[in-house]
């Protein structure tokens, strides 16, 4: 549902790149309601279809523990929280982004839900060309965290599903960390389902201008990293490409693959089964047959929640 994501910036990203200013809506539930307080914000990112890259304001929904002491939230006394970023697929905000919040939420780390299609006005059909356009978004919502009182700047992580994955694995790429973190990186990485066999095809580089050449994801910043990925996935076709990726970058940090056995795309989108057509299906077929591959996006409730499970052991371990 994306785009492979070997793309490279040559033009200077303007000071806006990942600067974050917000203005809260909070909800604050009853004594009945969950135990996290609930706003709904908005960060300034960019939008780099406009030359030069034009400012663009990006939602989402913040939710913050409220009894984190109780957990592994607080570290050393500072009462800062751990924190995670949520980047949605191609089909927008769903099921998934509130499915991890939740389980994060109660192992005492806020989240921040962020939305890439409100923000640009656009449907599946008509989300951007690269998933690169949208890496500043991400980078916006870990500045806007990273100046939060009670957030931990230095503990903050990401994790993004089908084009949100791919944006997980750029954001972990050195390059695309100088353009737009200044200063800022993530502390950890989840990737599910990103369609591996692209992040290094250069047949998938998108020109965003006509000196760019299509430099990969292979240097990153060093922080761990876990892909998951399912054996039926219709994109990747199996785990092999997500496999390879791991063995082949550069990092101080682990990359670790967590392969699901009879497993789809979006596996952990726990609503009805659905298929859709998508070019960038079947290890990116439509290059040589000029046929748009169908893919299956089926949902698989106990990989779902051991997906969850996982998710959540591995960002309590990176992020303590």
């Amino acid at each position: 549902m994306k785009r492979g994501f070997g793309y490279s910036l040559v033009f200077a990203v303007c000071g806006l790149a990942g600067a974050a200013y917000a203005h809260g809506n909070d909800r604050h539930e009853g004594d009945h309601g969950p135990g996290v307080d609930i706003s709904f914000i908005e960060v300034q990112s960019l939008d780099l279809t406009k030359q030069p890259p034009q400012p663009l304001i990006v939602k989402g929904k913040l939710q913050i523990p409220r009894h984190p002491g109780h957990h592994n939230g607080f570290r050393n006394g500072d009462h800062k929280l751990p924190a995670v970023v949520i980047l949605h697929g191609s089909a927008g905000v769903d099921s998934r982004g509130d499915f991890y919040a939740e389980a994060l939420n109660d192992a005492g780390i806020a989240t921040l839900a962020i939305d890439m299609w409100e923000a640009r006005k656009v449907s599946v059909t008509g989300r951007p060309k690269a998933p690169i356009l949208t890496l500043p978004d991400a980078f916006a919502a870990l500045r806007y965290l990273a100046n939060l009182p009670n957030i931990d700047a230095d503990r903050i992580g990401v994790i993004g599903f089908s084009w949100g994955g791919v944006m997980t694995l750029g954001s972990a790429e050195q390059l695309y960390a100088a353009q737009f973190g200044r200063g800022l990186t993530f502390a950890a990485h989840v990737a599910n389902y990103p369609v591996c066999y692209g992040a290094n095809d250069p047949r998938l580089v998108y020109p965003l201008s006509p000196a760019a050449a299509g430099t990969q994801f292979l240097n990153l910043t060093g922080a761990p990293m876990l892909i998951q990925i399912g054996t039926e996935d219709d994109y990747d076709n199996g785990a092999q490409h997500c496999l390879d990726l791991a063995a082949s970058v550069n990092s101080a940090g682990p990359v670790d693959v967590e392969v699901y056995e009879g497993a789809y795309h979006a596996f952990d989108r726990i609503q009805v089964p659905i298929s859709e057509q998508d070019p960038f299906g079947n290890e990116g077929s439509i290059l040589t047959t000029g046929v748009v591959p169908t893919v299956q996006m089926v949902p698989n409730v106990e990989q779902a929640y051991r997906s969850r499970h996982r998710v959540v052991e591995f960002f309590t371990h990176t992020l303590q």
